[in-house]
């Protein structure tokens, strides 16, 4: 079966608060261009600590590479540990 990307958008990305989120990772990525702490293409993230896209206080900031970044340690249930 394959994916629904249309439906997809309409029940969880196209959300207000999913779009506020979205847009607060962006601009916490173009500040970090910006100062140059990154740069485009180079494999590295912008990591919250706490998970939360909405605090950008840069001691909650952390540049890591991307592969880090995108994996969570899984429990046995293929849950987040």
């Amino acid at each position: 079966m394959a994916r629904n990307y249309r439906q997809e958008y309409a029940r969880y990305q196209g959300t207000p608060e999913q779009k506020k989120r979205r847009a607060m990772r962006n601009k916490v990525r173009r500040q970090a261009l910006a100062s140059g702490r990154v740069t485009k293409g180079s494999g590295f993230d912008i990591h919250h600590r706490d998970g939360n896209p909405m605090n950008t206080d840069p001691t909650n900031l952390v540049v890591s590479h991307s592969s880090q970044n995108r994996s969570f340690k899984r429990d046995k249930n293929a849950r987040k540990a």
